[in-house]
């Protein structure tokens, strides 16, 4: 049975940090890439990032990158977001997600999470 679970999410004021994480447990080799994907109230689901579990391939999208990055521990089955310099256009529901190869392709992932809440005050 596959489990993503995502924690970390809270209320932030603009320009803080958070770190993310996502514990993931009956993975088959089959999912060989992590990502983070996000949905804001009234928003279709997007792209944030997504890295393989070696860790060597890595996409960001472009609205994130320099602000957020993503890790994986492999021996710990983890999966990480560093967010710094949060805007309150990045308040939404995260999501953890498991995909066959690295991609920024939502619907390439097929392994999802419940979510975890982020709210960037002004």
């Amino acid at each position: 049975q596959v489990q993503l679970v995502e924690s970390g999410g809270g209320v932030v004021q603009a320009g803080g940090s958070l770190r993310l994480s996502c514990a993931t447990s009956g993975l088959t080799l089959t999912a060989a890439a992590m990502g983070w994907l996000r949905q804001a109230p009234g928003k279709a689901r997007e792209f944030v990032a997504c890295i393989n579990w070696a860790g060597d391939m890595m996409y960001t999208a472009s609205s994130v990158k320099g602000r957020f990055s993503i890790t994986v521990d492999n021996a710990k089955k983890m999966v990480y977001l560093q967010m710094n310099s949060l805007e309150p256009e990045d308040t939404g529901d995260y999501y953890c997600a498991a995909a066959r190869s690295p991609t920024t392709n939502a619907l390439d992932f097929f392994y999802w999470g419940q979510g975890t809440q982020v709210t960037v005050a002004s």
